[in-house]
């Protein structure tokens, strides 16, 4: 049975500079994830990036939407990794604005 995980990041950088973030930190995303093999797959659609994470034999269907003031997460953990949504939320809400929004321009 799969469990949503919603979490809405607030920002004040406007929708164009919160997309540009999300799409130049998602490389990154994988060194994130316990185990040490992920791999992320991505795609957008207008202001929508759509994800999947696999890692640990389980594949993450994620929607990040972008709006002005706040970025819209939507998680579906599957089977076991249900499990451990509170931790997964929990983290999400603590570190998902510096993991997706954090300016990595040199």
């Amino acid at each position: 049975m799969q469990r949503p995980i919603n979490v809405d990041l607030p920002h004040k950088l406007g929708r164009d500079e919160a997309r540009r973030r999300i799409a130049g930190n998602i490389d990154g995303l994988a060194g994130h994830i316990p185990g040490g093999v992920a791999a992320v797959d991505s795609s957008w659609s207008g202001d929508t990036l759509n994800l999947v994470v696999h890692a640990m034999g389980q594949a993450v269907n994620a929607e990040i939407g972008v709006d002005e003031k706040v970025v819209h997460c939507k998680f579906e953990l599957p089977g076991m990794l249900s499990l451990f949504a509170g931790p997964i939320e929990a983290f999400l809400r603590k570190k998902g604005t510096d993991l997706l929004l954090e300016d990595k321009r040199d």
